[in-house]
C-alpha cells in the first residue's frame, strides 16, 4: 500500500522542516511541495556541506521526482537561479516537475509588496517583500498569471499586459517605479521557455505515482502559526502551511493522508512582528540564538527566542492532525540549568489552553510555565534516545505528554546522521 506522510512546521516557520524533509526524502520516491514562494528557507546539511534552498523542495537530493504544487507561488527567475546553482554544485534538477496551475510571481507583485508595508507603517506585518502576498491577493481576485498561461505567448500576452496597466495606474498614485508591459513579456516569455520542459498537471503525476505504489511526502513552507486561517493573523503568511493544504495545494485526495509530522524546536522563535507569549531576551536567548546558528535562511534576520510552548503545539496538532512530532535542536539546550516549559496561558486572569483567535487578545496571554532541570552533557553524538542525559529524556516525554503526539524524531545536530527515527514512518 502507499505510503504518504506530511512534514508541516508547527511553529512560526524556520523549524527545521528541510532537514526533515531531507532525511525522509531518502526513503521517498516523491516529494511535493504544497504552498509558498521563495520567503521560504531550508538549510540542509550532508556530508559536510550545506545548501540553501527556497522554492525547491529538499527532497532535491534524492528523490526520484520533486513537484512543486499548484498551491504555490513562482517566481520564474528566482526558480532558475535556485536551479542553476544546484547544477553547480552537482546536484541535477532533471527531474524536477512544476504545476501548470501554479501563479506567477512578477516585479510589480514585489513592488506592491513594499508599498503595502511601507502604507502599514507601524501596522507593517514583516514580510519578506518578495511579492508573496501580492500574488495570492491576485489569485483570489481571479487576475493572477499561471504557469500554464506564460506558456502560450499568445495567451500571455493579453493577460500580461491587462495585470501591468492595473498594477501600473496603482503604482504611479503612489509614486512608485511603473513597468514596461514589452520589457516583461520578452523577459518573462524567456523564462517560460527555460522551464517549459518541467511543467506539467502535477495532480495527474501524483495520482499515477499513488497507482504504481510509490512512496510520497508532502512539504510545507513556513509554519502553522503563519497560517492565513489557524495563525496569528494578521502577522501570518498568505497561504495555508497547516497539513490540510497538501489536498488543494498538490490536488490530491484528503484519503491519500496516512502520517502527519509536526516538526518543533526544542524551543522557539520567530521572525518579524507578532505577538510571542514566551519570547525571552538576556544570556539564555543570546546563547540559543548563537548555538541555533538563529538568522533567517532567506533575510538573514536575527531571529526571537522564547522557551517551548506545548500550547501552540498542541494548537497545530489539532489542526493538522499531527500522527507524531519531530524535534529538532535539542543539542542547542545543553549547558542551561533550569529549562521552562509553558503549560497554559493566563489571559485576563483566567488560564487558557489555545491560541485565542484575535491578536489583540494573543498579546494580552501571559505564558503559565513548568521548569525542568537542564543538562550540560553534550548530546551531538548520540545514536538513540536510551543515550541521552535523564534529563534530556525526561524534557522530550514532558514535550510528548503536553502536545499529545508521540515523538517520531528527533535530532541533536543539522547534520542527516544526527537524526534519530523512534518510528518508521516508511
Amino acid at each position: 500500500m502507499t505510503k504518504t506522510v506530511v512534514v508541516v512546521g508547527t511553529q512560526w516557520g524556520d523549524e527545521g522542516k528541510g532537514k526533515i524533509t531531507d532525511y525522509l526524502a531518502q526513503s521517498a520516491d516523491i516529494v511535493a511541495r504544497y504552498q509558498g514562494g521563495n520567503n521560504a528557507g531550508h538549510t540542509i546539511e550532508f556530508k559536510g556541506k550545506q545548501f540553501k534552498l527556497r522554492l525547491i523542495p529538499s527532497g532535491v537530493f534524492s528523490a526520484e521526482k520533486v513537484i512543486l504544487g499548484n498551491g504555490m507561488v513562482i517566481n520564474p527567475e528566482s526558480l532558475l537561479e535556485e536551479m542553476a546553482y544546484l547544477n553547480e554544485e552537482g546536484v541535477s534538477t532533471d527531474h524536477i516537475r512544476v504545476s501548470n496551475r501554479a501563479h506567477v510571481i512578477f516585479p510589480y507583485h514585489i513592488e506592491i509588496d513594499g508599498l503595502q508595508e511601507e502604507l502599514k507603517g507601524d501596522q507593517k506585518v514583516g514580510t519578506t517583500k518578495r511579492g508573496i502576498g501580492p500574488c495570492y491577493a491576485d489569485k483570489y481576485a481571479r487576475f493572477g498569471i499561471r504557469i500554464g498561461d506564460m506558456m502560450d505567448k499568445e495567451t500571455f500576452a493579453e493577460i500580461l499586459k491587462e495585470n501591468i496597466e492595473a498594477k501600473n495606474r496603482l503604482l504611479a498614485r503612489h509614486g512608485k517605479p511603473t513597468f514596461n508591459f514589452e520589457e516583461l513579456l520578452e523577459k518573462y516569455s524567456a523564462y517560460a521557455k527555460q522551464i517549459s520542459p518541467y511543467v506539467t498537471d502535477t495532480s495527474y503525476e501524483l495520482d499515477e505515482a499513488f497507482k504504481s505504489g510509490k512512496k510520497v511526502l508532502f512539504e510545507g513552507a513556513q509554519g502553522v502559526m503563519l497560517d492565513i486561517d489557524h495563525g496569528t493573523y494578521p502577522f501570518v503568511t498568505s497561504s495555508n502551511p497547516s497539513a490540510g493544504a497538501v489536498t488543494t495545494g498538490l490536488g490530491v485526495g484528503p484519503t491519500k493522508i496516512e502520517e502527519v509530522i509536526g516538526v518543533v524546536k526544542a524551543y522557539s522563535t520567530r521572525v518579524g512582528e507578532g505577538a510571542f507569549p514566551t519570547e525571552i531576551e538576556g544570556p539564555n536567548a543570546d546563547r540559543i540564538r548563537e548555538i541555533g546558528r538563529e538568522y533567517g535562511t532567506v533575510t538573514g534576520r536575527p531571529r526571537r527566542i522564547g522557551w517551548f510552548d506545548s500550547v501552540v503545539v498542541s494548537h497545530t496538532r489539532r489542526v493538522s492532525g499531527l500522527t507524531g512530532i519531530s524535534i529538532n535542536l535539542l543539542d542547542v539546550l545543553s549547558g542551561i540549568d533550569t529549562l521552562k516549559l509553558c503549560t497554559a496561558y493566563e489571559l485576563d486572569g483566567k488560564e487558557i489552553k489555545f491560541v485565542p483567535s484575535t491578536i489583540r487578545e494573543f498579546e494580552r496571554c501571559k505564558p503559565v510555565y513548568e521548569e525542568m532541570p537542564g543538562w550540560h552533557e553534550g548530546i551531538t553524538g548520540v545514536s538513540s534516545y536510551e543515550e541521552l542525559p535523564v534529563a534530556a529524556q525526561n524534557y522530550l516525554r514532558r514535550i510528548e505528554e503536553l502536545v499529545g503526539a508521540p515523538i517520531a524524531i528527533f535530532s541533536v545536530g543539522p547534520d542527516r546522521d544526527q537524526t534519530i527515527l523512534m518510528k518508521q514512518l516508511f
